[in-house]
């Protein structure tokens, strides 16, 4: 059954748009070192990053804008915009020490706020359990996925660190 253009168009999205966002966060180093804290603005931000995934309010006026590199990705970034409109942070924040503060009576809204959007959110209805999932780097060659599990309520029950089962070396190659 030959494939019309629509189907075509919709089967080249989901076989290339992996590797597009591969290619996007390859770019984030060069992105990131083009940018000064306090001189460039959000303008200047959104130029390198794109629209960013979400944006935070914060205390005084500032804003945090997120960039997600998840689910193929393994960073998500932080970048905040003070009040006078000039950047004065951009955080990695897919980290030990971020992943330490998720405590068990958290709401999934907070950690969802610290760490950005997931790669992945599995609900098991039998276990009333939400896996809630980040890929991140363990070390520069092996990825790792943070889980969250939570009630159904939303509140924090536990996290763990284990292998990653959607990266390429768990399923047979590179």
């Amino acid at each position: 059954m030959p494939l019309n253009s629509r189907a075509l168009a919709r089967v080249s999205i989901a076989l290339f748009a992996p590797f597009a966002l591969l290619a996007l966060a390859a770019c984030d180093p060069q992105r990131i070192s083009e940018l000064q804290p306090g001189a460039s603005t959000e303008a200047d931000v959104r130029d390198r990053f794109g629209v960013p995934e979400n944006v935070w309010d914060e205390p005084g006026g500032a804003r945090t804008l997120e960039y997600n590199r998840q689910p193929a990705g393994s960073v998500n970034y932080m970048i905040t915009i003070g009040s006078d409109g000039h950047m004065t942070a951009v955080r990695q924040v897919l980290t030990a020490e971020n992943f330490a503060r998720v405590l068990p009576g958290m709401h999934t809204d907070e950690v969802r706020r610290m760490l950005g959007k997931p790669a992945k959110v599995t609900t098991y209805a039998l276990k009333k359990e939400t896996w809630t999932d980040w890929r991140f780097l363990a070390s520069p060659n092996e990825t790792k996925a943070f889980s969250v599990i939570s009630d159904p309520d939303h509140v924090v029950l536990r996290t763990q660190i284990g292998d990653d089962m959607d990266s390429p070396d768990s399923k047979g190659g590179r």
